[in-house]
């Protein structure tokens, strides 16, 4: 490498000529290929984003100018051109740095991003404190990996679109969440790209007024005016658009296509999903390093998964739903076999609660599986709409307590303390593989009224798991391991 190890801040990056950012660009990739190979992490998204982080840090004025990753883990070489590729062999590492964006981490991170579709409602809460404090600047925020989905996102670019500030919103355009996205704003959105494939100098043209993809476009109607789509690995591409969007005033919108994993064969061609945050793999051939624990020892998640083809397979009542995580969760399964009783609806956590909600007011029985941490982004549904009117709602709490190396914005700590005080909650802790799926069976039967939430962690269950062992497990009595 002979132009990274150069790289301190965005004022090194500065000095070096258009046509070295290429060069540039493939270092960045090696590097991160060699160290989320040994260390984990999230490969694919921040592939994608190189040439991104390099034309946002090389065009703006960071750290005056204001810039937001949203979701988080797309910024791994936003941290690497940001002072941190000294220590990025400590990410996610006890002591070392972030997945994520974290404000406390550097004056680069502007906001913390653990979570997804926060990043518009922040960029403009930080252009108004700007407009009122007299201070001119430029506030860029990267959505990306199907964020923008999520209800809030839509909230803020409400808001967005009648306030006049030097707003940037950059739409990475990936076509994935962790799994492909999903929903009538991703079918917009191919729209738009097949328009792309026809006339790859579409940017320009619209930037002088000369073109739009179709003629009722959604972010123009909003007042936001939109650009795009555009060449999101094109650098000299990205610097002449920034440079011209620098000087329009008012909200924009840049649709940037981007390939997921770019830059390294086996994440481009293979399985986008395992890519996204692989275990430890060799990075000269792709070839995983695979755990060769005793397969009798599943993860909870793959109980709950294996388990769910088995209700609905009886229970015909029984529906299952996901804020955009069926492989994370293990339903990936169900909506396989099931697809017309299995709905994944993107990075919609309030909307899986209060839909879930509606299917048990008529007759249906939904499993809402979701991780602890996310759960946190329905609470007020799970209050309001389930558990005020006591409706069935089976709460499959993934990823609870601990979860390591994602920190702290991904530990599930807190779904013991909110659910407690939430009026006709049932909720259940299993201790290992066999009373998660004894727990999901008596939950799903005529026995059981009101909404449940069953919660288990990360990780391989502690015992041998036998789908045909038969518990007696007594609802409402738990077992106390140790006093005090």
């Amino acid at each position: 490498m002979k132009l990274l190890p150069k790289i301190h801040s965005p004022k090194e990056l500065r000095t070096l000529n258009i046509a070295d950012l290429e060069c540039l660009a493939e270092e960045m990739r090696s590097f991160i290929i060699e160290n989320v190979s040994r260390l984990g992490g999230h490969l694919g998204a921040s592939l994608g984003t190189i040439e991104i982080s390099i034309a946002l840090h090389y065009a703006f004025n960071t750290p005056h100018d204001l810039l937001v990753w949203d979701v988080g883990h797309q910024a791994y070489g936003h941290k690497i051109l940001t002072g941190r590729r000294d220590s990025f062999n400590t990410l996610r590492q006890l002591g070392g740095i972030s997945g994520f964006p974290k404000i406390s981490e550097s004056i680069y991170d502007n906001f913390g991003t653990g979570h997804s579709s926060t990043s518009i409602s922040a960029i403009l809460g930080m252009a108004i404190a700007d407009r009122i404090n007299g201070v001119n600047r430029q506030h860029v925020a990267v959505i990306g990996d199907a964020s923008m989905q999520a209800g809030m996102a839509f909230e803020a670019l409400n808001h967005a679109g009648v306030e006049d500030t030097n707003l940037l919103i950059i739409l990475n355009d990936n076509c994935m969440s962790i799994d492909p996205s999903v929903g009538a704003l991703n079918a917009f959105l191919e729209k738009a790209t097949k328009v792309f494939e026809n006339k790859p100098d579409i940017v320009f043209e619209q930037l002088q007024n000369k073109y739009e993809f179709h003629e009722n476009n959604l972010f123009d109607d909003l007042g936001i005016r939109y650009f795009g789509p555009t060449n999101g690995h094109d650098i000299a591409n990205l610097l002449q658009v920034f440079e011209e969007l620098k000087n329009i005033q008012g909200p924009k919108v840049l649709h940037v296509l981007t390939k997921k994993g770019k830059g390294f064969l086996p994440a481009e061609t293979g399985n986008a999903t395992f890519w996204h945050a692989p275990s430890n793999f060799d990075p000269s051939t792709g070839k995983v390093l695979h755990d060769k624990s005793n397969e009798d020892f599943p993860k909870f998640q793959d109980v709950f998964g294996k388990t769910m083809l088995d209700i609905a397979s009886q229970n015909t009542k029984v529906v299952g739903i996901t804020p955009a995580m069926p492989s994370g969760s293990s339903l990936h399964w169900m909506l396989a076999q099931f697809p017309e009783r299995c709905f994944d609806v993107g990075i919609a956590e309030q909307h899986a609660v209060t839909l879930s909600a509606g299917m048990a007011s008529n007759k249906l029985v939904p499993f809402c599986v979701i991780y602890s941490t996310f759960l946190q982004r329905g609470y007020d549904q799970l209050i309001h709409d389930v558990a005020i009117q006591n409706l069935k709602v089976i709460f499959c709490v993934d990823r609870a307590g601990l979860v390591g190396a994602d920190g702290a914005t991904h530990h599930g700590l807190y779904d013991i303390a909110y659910l407690r005080c939430v009026p006709n909650i049932q909720i259940a802790v299993p201790a290992n593989g066999n009373e998660l799926r004894e727990m999901m069976l008596i939950a799903q039967s005529n026995t059981i009224q009101g909404p449940v939430a069953i919660r288990y962690p990360r990780g391989k269950v502690p015992i041998a798991f036998n789908v045909l062992q038969k518990l007696n497990v007594e609802w409402g009595k738990a077992l106390c391991l140790k006093e005090g």
